[in-house]
C-alpha cells in the first residue's frame, strides 16, 4: 500500500545550507590569508594550503547548490523527490580534491628541484591559527552532518579536516626547515607532497559513501533490523519479510513485506498497514516514505 508522502525534513535542509555557508565564508577568508602569507614568508607549503582552501570554496559553494535543490520538494518529473542531486554534487567535492591534490603535488615537485629561501619563522604561527580553526570547521560542519544526514556536507566536513592536516604537514615541514637549517629548506615542500597524498586519500573515503547512495547499495542494516522489530510490534502483524532501505538525500524511503493472517478481509490488510507505515515515520522522522506490500500467512 501506498499513501501520500511523509514531509522531508525542512529543518534538516535549513540547518545543512546554514553549514555550507559557513564552509564558504571561512574557507574563502582562509585563503587569502595563507596566500599572503606564503607568499610573503616564503613558504610554498603554505601557498599550497591556500591552494586547496580556494578548491574549498567552489566545492563547498557546489555542496550549497546542491542542498537546495536536493530539499526540493517531489514533482511529477520527481516523484522521490530530487534527493539524488546531493551525493552527485559530493562527486563533484572528490573532483575539487583530486584536481587540488594533482596540482600541489605537481608544484611541490617543482619547487623541491628549485632551490629557495627558508620560510619565514612568523608562518608557523599563522599556521597554527589556521589548524585550530580548521579543525574546529570541521568539528561543526561534521556534526551538522550528521545530524541533517547529509552525504554532501559530511565531504565539506572532511575538506575541512582535510585542510587542516596540510596546514599541520606545513607546520611540521617549515619547523624543520628553520630548525634544522641549511640544506632543509625544502621541507615544507616535502610536506606539502605528502599532504596532496592524503588529500587523495580522503576524496576516495569520501567518494566511496555517495557512490553507494548513488547506486541504491545495501547499506543499513541497523535500521532495517529496527523496522522489523517496530513493524512487528503492530497489532495484526505476523511477521516482516522483504526490506529495503535507500537513501535519497537527507532522508531514506523503505519498501517492506508484511505477513497478515490470510483470512481477513483486503480492508484490515490495509488498515494493518496503514498502521504500521505510521509508526515507522513516528519513530524515524527521517524516512520520507514507506511503501509496505501485504502478504497472506498461508503462502
Amino acid at each position: 500500500m501506498q499513501s501520500e508522502p511523509h514531509h522531508p525534513m525542512d529543518q534538516n535542509s535549513s540547518e545543512a545550507i546554514k553549514a555550507s555557508w559557513l564552509s564558504i565564508i571561512g574557507n574563502a577568508l582562509l585563503a587569502i590569508a595563507k596566500f599572503i602569507t606564503g607568499i610573503l614568508g616564503n613558504s610554498y607549503a603554505l601557498i599550497a594550503d591556500a591552494i586547496e582552501s580556494t578548491t574549498d570554496v567552489f566545492s563547498s559553494f557546489l555542496v550549497l547548490l546542491g542542498l537546495k535543490y536536493s530539499s526540493r520538494p517531489p514533482d511529477k518529473n520527481h516523484p522521490y523527490g530530487h534527493g539524488k542531486a546531493e551525493p552527485l554534487m559530493t562527486f563533484a567535492v572528490v573532483g575539487f580534491l583530486v584536481v587540488s591534490a594533482t596540482v600541489i603535488a605537481y608544484e611541490s615537485i617543482d619547487h623541491i628541484r628549485t632551490p629557495h629561501k627558508v620560510p619565514e619563522p612568523y608562518t608557523l604561527i599563522v599556521l597554527a591559527v589556521i589548524i585550530i580553526i580548521k579543525e574546529y570547521f570541521y568539528r561543526k560542519v561534521s556534526k551538522k552532518g550528521d545530524e541533517t544526514n547529509s552525504t554532501s556536507l559530511k565531504a565539506d566536513a572532511w575538506h575541512h579536516r582535510s585542510d587542516a592536516i596540510t596546514s599541520l604537514m606545513a607546520f611540521i615541514g617549515i619547523s624543520i626547515a628553520l630548525f634544522m637549517g641549511k640544506g632543509y629548506e625544502t621541507a615544507d615542500d616535502w610536506a606539502a607532497l605528502f599532504a596532496s597524498g592524503f588529500i587523495l586519500y580522503n576524496a576516495y573515503l569520501i567518494l566511496r559513501p555517495a557512490l553507494g547512495e548513488v547506486m541504491d547499495e545495501h547499506m543499513y542494516d541497523d535500521m532495517i533490523d529496527d523496522i522489523r522489530k517496530i513493524s512487528g510490534r503492530v497489532t495484526g502483524v505476523l511477521d516482516t519479510e522483504k526490506c529495503y532501505v535507500r537513501k535519497t538525500g537527507m532522508t531514506y524511503h523503505v519498501d517492506l513485506h508484511i505477513t497478515v493472517n490470510a483470512e481477513i478481509s483486503v480492508k484490515e490488510g490495509h488498515d494493518i498497514a496503514h498502521n504500521v507505515k505510521n509508526e515507522l515515520l513516528a519513530h524515524f522522522p527521517e524516512i520520507f516514505d514507506v511503501l509496505i506490500h501485504v502478504e497472506p500467512d498461508d503462502i
